[in-house]
């Protein structure tokens, strides 16, 4: 990895933005506010903790006070907040975060839903004088923020309807003669984005290809992106220390108060918990149960990192990054926004070596 500092300079990259792209991140766009900061990385690689860092430090700025926007699928989700990492109430009653405990974990909470949301607090922000600072380890909810993204809506009775077909390989089929552009992105046998897919199309009576210009495009946005970059051997360990510490913060006592509780599915995926609720339904030992927990979030990091990886925008420093190396790549994007980081090296991303 490169040193903070050299990270900062890689900023110098090529330039890369054309001449109404330079114009629309030009010099009506030159402050903190007027490009955000996103901070993104994997789970357990500090990112809360540098938000706030950077919130308590530039707090009394000229800009204005710092407020943090929570781009998280769980963190919206009410008592469940140990295991999801969720801050404490005396950070945000110290810092105000925003999109944390938004709705009951039995409620659907859809990434346009946080996109919604996000958007609102971001504006309303901006609108008192802050700074916005978002924090997001969730690929896709990151992105569809950052980048706005058009986000197909959800027909709950056609998609109950495409589900009762057993048959995951006719459905795909089925996508082939309604969006084959759709269909070719995706293997015939992953059912999820196979349903997903038909009931957009059916449903919104559009095709599913038709929205947005794909997750592999990656096109100029005023955000300003961070990654918290951590050798592999070391975020395995801080992962399984997070669950320790959890557990002694009373985790399973949340997870109890959700037993019997008909959870959204979101919810009930949710890392820790899931595995939890079964070793309270008797199916895992506790220390099954934490065993599988720290693997699933082991797992989870890996694509949280394959994902963000893919992203050119995003300067990558080493964590823990101090806050001046975070604020000069922030302010070097701002002075010339034409100019992006260096594309990460691949390698980087393997192995424990730095």
């Amino acid at each position: 990895m490169l040193s903070g500092s050299e990270r900062a300079a890689a900023t110098a990259g090529p330039d890369v933005l054309s001449g109404s792209e330079r114009a629309e991140f030009g010099p009506d766009r030159h402050s903190r506010a007027d490009r955000p900061l996103a901070v993104v990385g994997p789970t357990a690689s500090g990112k809360s903790a540098l938000a706030l860092a950077l919130a308590r430090q530039l707090g009394q700025s000229m800009e204005g006070p710092v407020e943090i926007v929570a781009v998280d699928s769980m963190q919206v989700y009410k008592g469940m907040d140990i295991g999801t990492a969720t801050p404490t109430p005396a950070e945000q009653a110290e810092i105000p975060h925003h999109l944390i405990d938004l709705v009951e974990p039995t409620e659907e909470f859809s990434v346009a839903d946080l996109q919604r949301e996000a958007r609102a607090a971001v504006a309303a922000v901006r609108g008192r004088g802050g700074v916005p600072v978002l924090v997001g380890g969730t690929g896709l909810y990151v992105r569809a923020v950052v980048d706005d993204l058009d986000m197909p809506g959800r027909w709950p009775d056609v998609r109950r309807e495409i589900e009762a077909d057993p048959d995951t390989a006719g459905l795909h089929r089925k996508l082939v003669g309604l969006d084959p552009a759709a269909a070719a992105r995706m293997e015939p046998s992953n059912r999820r984005r196979v349903v997903r897919a038909l009931e957009v199309t059916l449903g919104g009576g559009r095709p599913f290809s038709s929205y947005g210009p794909g997750l592999d495009r990656y096109p100029p946005t005023p955000f300003v992106q961070v990654g918290l970059h951590r050798p592999r051997p070391d975020l395995d360990a801080r992962i399984a220390a997070r669950y320790r510490g959890q557990l002694q913060a009373g985790f399973l006592d949340e997870v109890k108060a959700l037993a019997g509780r008909e959870l959204s599915r979101t919810a009930a995926q949710a890392l820790g918990y899931r595995e939890l609720l079964a070793h309270l339904r008797g199916e895992l030992t506790l220390e099954e149960a934490v065993e599988a927990a720290v693997a699933r979030t082991r797992r989870f990091a890996r694509r949280q990192q394959s994902w963000f990886r893919r992203d050119p925008r995003i300067c990558w420093l080493d964590a823990p990054a101090a806050v001046e190396e975070v604020t000069a790549v922030w302010d070097a994007a701002i002075a010339d926004p034409s100019r992006r980081p260096a594309a990460p090296d691949p390698q980087e991303s393997k192995g424990g070596g730095k």
